[in-house]
């Protein structure tokens, strides 16, 4: 996927956290973020890699999010992945 189609989705996945009040309660929780923290670090690709690894936590999160973005849910690793620094990490 290309950086620039995939920083789009990632933005479009960070909107669906934001819209979805319980969860943003969670990950701002879960990850000390501030209300400022999400206004200043929007355009950070660690920050969205942060976001999508969080909806990629749960797969009810993913189908909710793949329905609001109206994408198939196995988009969002996708777009993960073409992030810079988002790459899959191999462990051995």
């Amino acid at each position: 996927m290309d950086k620039e189609i995939a920083e789009t989705r990632a933005l479009e996945v960070l909107t669906w956290v934001l819209s979805e009040d319980d969860l943003i309660q969670v990950f701002m929780g879960a990850t000390g973020a501030s209300q400022n923290d999400l206004r200043s670090n929007t355009l950070s690709h660690e920050f969205l890699i942060s976001i999508l690894d969080f909806v990629l936590m749960d797969d009810r999160w993913v189908i909710s999010c793949g329905k609001f973005l109206n994408i198939d849910p196995s988009q969002i690793q996708l777009i993960r992945m073409s992030l810079d620094g988002g790459q899959e990490v191999n462990w051995t």
